[in-house]
């Protein structure tokens, strides 16, 4: 599978140039990513080293407060960077989201993965039982990737992969082990095809994709987390 490209180009993506075109823009005709990119002033980089190692507990992911972020002692593009993404925030509440802006040193792993996945490092969608997208950016660190629908299998529509989840069910295809797929989030997982071609969410950049609920007319945007990498934490704002 080749690398992620630099830039959001498949035909599920549309870019947009402003914030209240990206709030207003329907999905539709197979488009089920929006983007507005953004090139952002500030160090957000020294934001992340006032911020220093990882607190004790929060299982690699720390989740920032208003009053943390402020408290920190940085130069005036430090505090740039602070009100960027509080501003973020801020317009995100405004509309009714609960957006958190988190530094993620590493994100939990499955202990147990059994024969699919479900840690955020395998490509995923999200889901609601009710109209709703999710929205993100990272702002230092690597970012997101996502891949077309077309370009990917659902991990549990695999036959060895199928036939390994009836053997853990310890039962056979009925509606109790459809309830089995979901409850687990199996059937939310896909498995890349040979020639898929990932793309970048990049940095700075606003996202909004689609997830999966009853009655959406677009099917949900594939997306997985990066690899963390030591010593490099990942700054983004995620509802």
């Amino acid at each position: 599978m080749s690398a992620a490209t630099t830039l959001p180009s498949p035909s599920n993506v549309q870019l947009v140039q402003s914030f209240d075109e990206l709030l207003s823009t329907p999905f539709t005709n197979g488009v089920n990513a929006l983007c507005w990119p953004r090139t952002l002033a500030g160090d957000f980089g020294e934001v992340v080293a006032a911020l220093g190692k990882r607190d004790e507990g929060d299982n690699g992911v720390t989740t920032l407060d208003d009053e943390r972020l402020r408290s920190l002692p940085v130069s005036a593009a430090g505090r740039i960077a602070i009100e960027q993404m509080l501003h973020d925030q801020r317009r995100l509440r405004e509309r009714d989201l609960d957006p958190v802006l988190n530094c993620i040193h590493d994100y939990p792993r499955d202990e147990e993965p059994g024969p699919v996945p479900t840690d955020v490092f395998s490509f995923h969608a999200d889901s609601a039982p009710i109209e709703a997208d999710t929205w993100l950016c990272t702002y230092f660190g690597l970012p997101s990737e996502g891949v077309r629908n077309e370009d990917t299998r659902r991990r549990v529509d695999i036959p060895e992969t199928r036939a390994e989840l009836l053997t853990l069910f310890r039962g056979e295809e009925n509606a109790a082990f459809r309830e089995f797929l979901s409850e687990n989030c199996y059937d939310l997982h896909y498995a890349p095809l040979p020639n898929a071609q990932p793309y970048s969410f990049g940095v700075g950049n606003l996202w909004r994709i689609a997830t999966d609920w009853p009655g959406s007319p677009v099917p949900p945007c594939i997306h997985r987390a990066p690899a963390t990498l030591p010593d490099q934490p990942r700054l983004m704002l995620i509802s």
